[in-house]
């Protein structure tokens, strides 16, 4: 009886990554591999590797590191971005034996024909090119939710990003397999489908389509609940596009919109493609034609030149707008950007109370946002059962909920009354009844 090779994946990073892992995993299982869990023992431990912060760096040597604990034998594979923009780094790690840059990581099966140890690892990171292809991916871990990947690559040149060199030009396949993926997401009984990418809003850059075109193609697939729009950029949302997503039934009242520093001089200095009105007139648009959406924003803090008179105009803005929630950076320098040598570096402890500052700034928008939805309806699915006799889900329009346990319920659609209380920005919620798909 032929014995199965096992294979352990450890991702890091963005949605888009994981729905690339779990791509890659199902081809390796399609080709007869086990997958086991992260930190058990495995034949195979494949890093799938992220650049974004140095945070991200340091996790890719801890990952190695606990994998070589685990399966000091373990054929350890290092992929994706940190590996393309790196490898030589990478592969002077100890235990790492493959390094695969960001086209060659979906051909991984192909190098896996001898898994022995080596003294010196094997690397294949090729050149970014003009002419990259669209890998397709989407992930199926979850039970009610799938990432499903619509876009790739960036042309932005923002300062502080090492993205465009990781992932090269962006790039998209054709709506008509879009949509063909999210019917077959939709017949293994997937409930929902957040729409992923680097720059999503980009969408239709090699096809020229448009990301509202395709959100129109697939409001029209039967099965899934809701459809929701990842990060997109605010120079990319549309009038057209905002208010499609009003009068929709499925896709979600959601947007993540990039802020990245609410003063206009910062926003320069990253050579971002808007200033702080557009952002505004972005925002205020959204509540107007959809009063109870969630809208995020991202943020960096300390940024190089950004003085404490930037940093308090970049609060008053973010404070001026009904903003839901804020994911807060602390800005790391990463090498080969022009961010990296430009004067005016913030020292680590002033970033560091700077992203305090924004952090306690976020939980409150949060609450504020939590508590405006108290009294209302609205229709969550239930993902998570916990020890203590309750399970957790998300609404439409991204508030966590809490109900007591009801196993009819779990990941289904339900109705749902947010009754309060508010604990740590999850709504007590009491269930109405089901939801037919």
């Amino acid at each position: 009886m032929e014995i199965l090779k096992k294979v352990a994946f450890h991702t890091l990073g963005c949605k888009l990554n994981f729905s690339e892992t779990s791509e890659i995993g199902r081809q390796l299982e399609e080709s007869g591999y086990l997958r086991v869990p992260f930190g058990s023992e495995a034949d195979i431990t494949v890093i799938h590797t992220c650049s974004v912060t140095g945070s991200a760096d340091r996790k890719t040597k801890q990952a190695i590191h606990k994998a070589i604990q685990v399966s000091p034998r373990s054929f350890i594979v290092a992929m994706g971005c940190y590996a393309q923009l790196n490898p030589e780094e990478i592969a002077s790690w100890k235990g790492v034996d493959l390094v695969l840059g960001t086209n060659d990581k979906f051909d991984l099966i192909k190098y896996l024909s001898d898994t022995s140890k080596k003294d010196q690892p094997e690397v294949h990171s090729c050149e970014i090119v003009e002419d990259q292809k669209f890998f397709p991916a989407h992930s199926t871990a979850e039970r009610t939710r799938s990432f499903l990947k619509v876009q790739d690559g960036c042309d932005y040149p923002c300062t502080y990003c090492t993205i465009p060199k990781a992932r090269g030009k962006s790039r998209n396949p054709e709506i008509s397999s879009i949509v063909q993926q999210a019917k077959e997401l939709a017949e293994r009984g997937l409930r929902e489908i957040v729409l992923t990418g680097v720059n999503i809003g980009d969408f239709g850059r090699s096809t020229g389509q448009s990301f509202t075109a395709l959100a129109h193609e697939l409001d029209q697939v039967k099965g899934i609940l809701r459809f929701r729009i990842s990060s997109i950029e605010p120079n990319l949302i549309t009038d057209d596009l905002i208010r499609f997503v009003a009068g929709s039934e499925r896709f979600a009242p959601h947007f993540h919109i990039p802020l990245q520093s609410g003063s206009d001089k910062i926003l320069k200095l990253m050579k971002r493609r808007y200033l702080s009105q557009v952002f505004a007139d972005r925002v205020l648009t959204i509540k107007n034609l959809i009063p109870d959406c969630s809208i995020g924003a991202d943020v960096i803090v300390g940024f190089p030149g950004e003085t404490d008179e930037d940093f308090n105009e970049a609060c008053g803005f973010i404070n001026s707008l009904p903003i839901s929630y804020l994911h807060v950076f602390t800005y790391s320098e990463r090498p080969g950007t022009p961010a990296a040598t430009m004067p005016g570096k913030i020292p680590n402890r002033i970033r560091d109370v700077r992203s305090k500052t924004l952090h306690i700034y976020g939980c409150r928008l949060k609450q504020e946002f939590c508590t405006s939805q108290i009294g209302k309806e609205r229709i969550a699915i239930f993902e998570q059962q916990k020890p203590d006799g309750t399970m957790t889900g998300f609404t439409d329009n991204y508030i966590e909920v809490t109900t007591q346990s009801r196993s009819e319920f779990l990941h289904q659609p339900a109705m749902v009354l947010l009754s309060g209380p508010i604990q740590n920005a999850i709504i007590k919620a009491d269930l109405i009844s089901s939801i037919p798909l």
